[in-house]
């Protein structure tokens, strides 16, 4: 599967590839409230997995110290970078084609946009 194009050749960063033909359906969620729910719930599988939270023992932290603590990490290009890799050969392997609506792929490849413009990862 392709998601880019020669684009994504020209710029060499698969995340822009992605953003360039997903990000529009952001714009979706004003008239689509599940649709929303959807791709947090999918965003939020994907920074789960790409940012770990910091762990303690509750016992060792002062309530003012557990926000901090616990906090993801920041999101890295590079991590969604490989993760979209990942998912994107999965997709061409399998043959998908992009349906008219959404399914499992576009919703997940939705939130990898809506990461994407959430930590800013597309500049610098």
């Amino acid at each position: 599967m392709n998601v880019g194009g020669p684009e994504e050749e020209a710029v060499g960063c698969p995340l822009t590839a992605v953003a360039a033909r997903y990000l529009p359906r952001l714009s979706e969620f004003a008239f689509e409230p599940g649709l929303v729910a959807a791709v947090d719930q999918h965003a939020a599988a994907v920074r789960d997995a790409l940012v770990p939270r910091q762990r303690r023992p509750w016992h060792d932290l002062l309530p003012q110290r557990i926000e901090r603590v616990c906090a993801p990490q920041r999101m890295r290009r590079e991590d969604l970078t490989d993760y979209v890799v990942g998912f994107t050969d999965v997709l061409a392997e399998s043959d998908w084609r992009e349906p008219v609506g959404y399914d499992f792929a576009v919703l997940r490849l939705t939130a990898v946009c809506w990461l994407i413009r959430e930590y800013d990862l597309l500049s610098g």
